[in-house]
């Protein structure tokens, strides 16, 4: 079917008290997985590609951008294509005319002034353009060669620590001057967790909510529980971000075919299992989040 909207898939779900899920792409097979996973939940899902993925292509956003536009446009699942963390202009620049109906333009790491100014800039190229954007305020942390919550030139912070989660005062004039659609907020879960044990504040998640009218977004989602997750939505959380649960499973699940048969040299032996493997992990996050 047509690519869908990020904005449509984002607002159907907070119409109706549930979370839309947002998976990674590294490789053709995650965006397949994703596809088949959404599929079998009968699901929408959004596919997105990350600045250090398109890092990982060489610098080139187009081919692997076309071949996700591809898979999503020959599946039956409503499915969206996001450009993720994004801290290039340029880059951002490049989504209009590949098929990226939004991009979550990530300045967290700058001044809180720094990150309204340039937040408010990308906003305002977006817009023009038919672009929905989200940002972040706070520090998630955790991306690869990233201090969970530290800022460059201070010392390393966790998801705990005090300063790094979103202020709810602070998002209201986050909101109001930059003019985003949607807020990535810090309410105690990491980018890159393999272990499923963030606790979430619920209470502050439920503030934020209430204080800002553009929804939420829970980055770092693969380190939560399930239940925890589910409460997440229940509280306020509506996209609901996901990437190295996918690849964890993949890389077990290739793991172990190549451990049981190391006379295999052909990659679609291994590259299959890892595939399932991912798509059966989508499914159950939309099951979990996605009513």
């Amino acid at each position: 079917m047509p690519l869908t909207t990020t904005g449509e898939l984002v607002a159907a779900a907070r119409d109706a008290g549930h979370g839309v899920p947002a998976f990674n792409i590294i490789t053709l097979e995650h965006a397949e997985a994703i596809a088949a996973g959404a599929e079998a939940a009968g699901a929408p899902a959004v596919l997105q590609i990350s600045e250090n993925a398109v890092r990982f292509h060489g610098g080139r956003l187009t081919p692997i951008a076309a071949a996700t536009a591809a898979v999503a446009r020959a599946s039956s699942a409503p499915l969206s294509l996001h450009l993720d963390h994004v801290v290039s202009p340029e880059l951002l620049r490049s989504a209009h005319g590949l098929g990226f109906s939004s991009v979550m333009f990530d300045a967290s790491k700058m001044s809180y002034t720094d990150n309204v100014r340039a937040t408010a800039e990308a906003v305002r190229w977006a817009h023009e353009h038919g672009i929905w954007i989200e940002a972040e305020l706070g520090r998630v942390g955790g991306k690869e060669g990233e201090k969970v919550g530290g800022k460059e030139g201070e010392a390393p912070l966790d998801a705990h620590a005090p300063g790094v989660r979103t202020d709810p005062d602070e998002a209201v004039a986050y909101v109001t001057d930059t003019g985003v659609d949607a807020l990535a907020v810090a309410v105690g879960s990491s980018h890159a967790m393999t272990e499923r044990t963030a606790a979430l504040d619920h209470g502050l998640i439920g503030r934020l909510r209430a204080a800002v009218a553009v929804p939420l977004v829970l980055h770092g989602s693969s380190g939560v529980p399930d239940e925890e997750l589910r409460q997440a939505v229940a509280s306020g959380m509506v996209k609901i971000n996901v990437g190295t649960a996918l690849n964890t499973a993949f890389t077990g699940a290739a793991r172990a075919h190549l451990d049981a048969h190391p006379e295999v040299v052909d990659p679609r032996k291994y590259l299959a299992p890892g595939r399932d493997a991912m798509a059966a992990t989508v499914r159950r996050f939309l099951e979990v989040v996605g009513g």
